[in-house]
């Protein structure tokens, strides 16, 4: 065999090990999850109360980055490499949707690298009127239809039993709000005219929610700060992940695999 038959079946030998390299390590363990998390579907995780009953504390779900299009927000850290928005989908009254809070004018750089990102349910879409009157939802002057008729026990309030009710939006979705505090401080508002481009979302959980009712806090949200919509929810657990040897207690099997819109 010649020397340069020999050098031919080595650079064979090396391309067809490609997975046993370092280049490949990059590729599958850090490229590729990126590519995932920024393209297709990123995993979040319910840090709070504010979506009860439908979104849980502990409760694990995969963020759809397809569904609403790109934005520099679907990049990790919001690196501003996109403007506006590409490939945009528009966004259904009732989805449940993770966006960027709007960024408070005297934040620093670090502070606006780490903002947090919000999960709530669109409620108004740009251009809709939004009031709400005695906890009752309005939306363009109309009563949205509300039935309470249980009760929702809050495990993290001590078992407290909480009012459930069903809301049923004009194009026809239902779902489950709390109403733990008739007449609470966000029961009764004025009107909120939905800028063009932007979005006003609510928290299922009405009187523990810092939603676009408070305008200092969240207000109106710019349809480029949209994350993506909330699909499945792939893990459940009542306290940490991070206890194996507590997982036969801590979680919450009926919750895996559950569709959320």
């Amino acid at each position: 065999m010649t020397e340069s038959n020999t050098a031919a079946m080595n650079g064979r030998k090396k391309k067809a090990r490609f997975h046993e390299t370092w280049a490949f390590l990059v590729v599958f363990c850090i490229i590729l999850p990126i590519v995932f998390r920024t393209f297709a579907w990123s995993p979040f995780h319910i840090p709070s109360g504010s979506m009860k009953p439908t979104l849980l504390i502990g409760d694990y779900i995969f963020v759809s980055k397809f569904a609403a299009g790109y934005s520099r927000y679907s990049l990790p850290f919001g690196v501003p490499l996109i403007k506006g928005r590409i490939f945009e989908k528009p966004l259904q009254r009732g989805d449940i949707v993770v966006f960027r809070r709007p960024y408070d004018e005297n934040a620093s750089f670090w502070e606006k690298l780490f903002w947090p990102d919000f999960i709530k349910r669109l409620i108004g879409l740009p251009g809709d009127e939004i009031q709400m009157k005695n906890g009752v939802l309005f939306i363009n002057g109309r009563a949205v239809e509300k039935h309470c008729n249980s009760e929702f026990i809050d495990e993290e309030k001590g078992g407290k039993n909480i009012t459930e009710c069903t809301e049923t939006l004009p194009e026809g979705l239902e779902y489950e709000v709390l109403d733990e505090l008739p007449n609470g401080p966000l029961d009764n508002t004025g009107i909120y005219k939905v800028p063009p481009k932007h979005y006003f979302f609510m928290g299922d959980n009405r009187d523990n929610s810092q939603d676009s009712r408070v305008l200092s806090a969240v207000g109106y949200v710019p349809e480029e700060n949209i994350v993506g919509r909330a699909d499945l929810i792939f893990f459940s657990a009542r306290h940490s992940i991070f206890e194996p040897w507590n997982w036969p207690h801590l979680l919450r099997s009926d919750r895996f695999f559950k569709v959320t819109h």
